[in-house]
């Protein structure tokens, strides 16, 4: 179906490389994921098996790259010039569109839990939400008829009902997949082939792994051999330093012998000097062998630092006591909205897409912002909002611009494998998951005790979520979030409410 051979990826801007030599075969049956951290590259290589154009402004590449049958891709952004039209003619710029029966149109739509006449509707794609934009590409690539599908994080913003449907659909498709996705869930349940493309040694050396297997295998075999490494390395440098011991003491015995030898013994100075030259001899095998020496394993996983004490919220003390009559937009969306927090709650909303979480989340950050009696941070779906005119990270992050606060900056942001380089880029360069790291340091440097989080896990690799899921688990202050991602919230959250067009519904989450 597809078939690449020796395919090498590199940045023109600095002709750093993301893929060296990767070969690989997509075949009938596969549902193959490429995993790694942000920025490794993930979008690029499967933009380019789908259309070369698409990467040649900001990437060179060499190699083969086959395909044989129709691929139909589903974007992780759709592009700025299809989200000011109307649903209608997104849908009529597929060719032979007016020749697809209405009964596939409203069919295709209905699994994707879309209206079944969407494909005529009068909307500005603008007014639909992130999950809603999601299904709509997801539509449009299904009725295109692919051979192959190449799905670019179709779990963005998606609703857990549509989560579901998903994992069905890739698990019953008769195609071949090859998708990206930070939904661990997902992943486990879907993928029978993994991907793993990583840059080590601070981000200078293209690595990746194709295994035959499922995700949770693959994690557990590939936790199991880095633990071996890890302890071989250990054993091996232990040994190694006893043997610089020893020779060290052998060569200052050799040295103390020959500074003390009388010169009335030409003999014994002779064996002594073939004796240091045994000795050196043994030196520079050590050297040698020190070479050979099994390595520490350099990983590429997310380091996150985590929120001091003092973030801590007071147990007894009310957070929030919210009420609304309406909540609307250009329509109603829900109404008698009440809710109530009180001491370091950690509460997610979930709801279909469309709901309005966002729109809800958004009037709770107004709320709860110019509090001075707490110190709360927003975290916006599109990072945009707070990182439009952020500069560099560095910039961002910095408030007096003093050399001591640099420093400190600098020192934080390289706990998160940000490199030197990275430090100096713009902002707007950087991937999504890059830009969430730095959300999450500034609220840490902010000294936050109330974090309000719309799709906080959305741009992390499947690799840092456990990681970031961890720290928040381990925040003692309060969080109000929304989210999709199932892991999340059984993980995190202790208190679930569904927003519903009657308003918010407890929920006893099972998942």
């Amino acid at each position: 179906m597809i078939q690449i051979k020796g395919l090498n990826i590199a940045h023109k801007k600095d002709l750093r490389p993301l893929l060296e030599n990767f070969s690989f075969v997509l075949s009938a049956g596969d549902k193959a994921v490429i995993i790694g951290e942000e920025g490794n590259g993930k979008s690029t290589l499967l933009k380019l098996i789908y259309d070369p154009a698409l990467v040649e402004d900001y990437a060179e590449w060499s190699g083969e790259i086959i395909t044989r049958d129709r691929l139909g891709i589903l974007f992780q952004e759709m592009p700025a010039e299809d989200r000011e039209k109307p649903i209608w003619e997104y849908f009529a710029a597929l060719p032979d569109f007016y020749d697809i029966p209405q009964r596939e149109l409203a069919e295709t739509a209905r699994k994707l839990g879309l209206p079944g006449d969407i494909c005529y509707s009068d909307q500005l794609i603008s007014t639909l939400s992130g999950g809603e934009k999601v299904k709509l590409q997801l539509c449009r690539v299904l009725l295109q008829k692919p051979d192959v599908l190449l799905l670019d994080e179709p779990s963005n913003d998606i609703d857990i009902a549509a989560l579901r449907w998903l994992e069905d659909f890739i698990n019953s498709c008769k195609l071949p997949v090859l998708f990206i996705s930070h939904d661990e869930t997902l992943i486990e349940r879907t993928a029978n082939v993994i991907i793993h493309i990583e840059l080590v040694r601070r981000k200078t050396l293209p690595r990746f792994t194709i295994a035959k297997m499922s995700y949770r295998q693959y994690m557990a075999e590939r936790a199991s051999s880095l633990a071996y490494q890890e302890q071989q390395a250990r054993k091996e440098q232990s040994e190694y330093e006893k043997q610089q011991a020893k020779y060290l003491q052998i060569m200052q015995k050799v040295e103390h012998q020959q500074n003390i030898i009388s010169r009335a013994d030409p003999g014994g100075a002779r064996l002594l000097k073939k004796k240091m030259h045994a000795v050196k001899s043994m030196g520079r095998r050590f050297e040698r062998e020190k070479e050979n020496m099994t390595e520490l394993p350099d990983v590429e996983e997310a380091i996150m630092l985590r929120f001091p004490d003092s973030t801590a919220f007071p147990a007894g003390k009310r957070l929030l006591d919210f009420s609304l009559e309406t909540l609307e937009t250009d329509r109603l969306l829900a109404k008698d909205i009440r809710l109530t927090m009180t001491g370091p709650e950690k509460l997610c909303i979930i709801g279909r897409n469309g709901a309005g979480k966002t729109t809800l989340l958004r009037k709770i950050a107004d709320t709860l912002l110019p509090r001075t009696d707490l110190k709360a941070a927003y975290m916006p779906q599109d990072y945009e909002e707070l990182l439009r005119d952020a500069g560099t990270p560095v910039d961002f992050l910095c408030k007096t611009g003093h050399k001591d606060e640099i420093s400190k900056v600098r020192t934080f942001l390289g706990s998160v494998k940000y490199t030197p380089e990275e430090m100096e880029h713009p902002v707007h360069e950087m991937s999504g998951g890059q830009k969430a790291k730095l959300l999450f340091l500034k609220m840490i440097l902010d000294g936050c005790n109330v974090l309000i989080l719309d799709e906080p896990t959305r741009n992390f690799s499947p690799l840092s979520n456990p990681v970031i899921r961890e720290v928040l688990c381990a925040f003692e202050g309060a969080i109000i979030s929304v989210s999709h991602d199932r892991k999340y919230i059984s993980e995190v959250c202790d208190r679930v409410v569904e927003l519903t067009e009657e308003g918010l519904k407890e929920v006893e989450w099972e998942e």
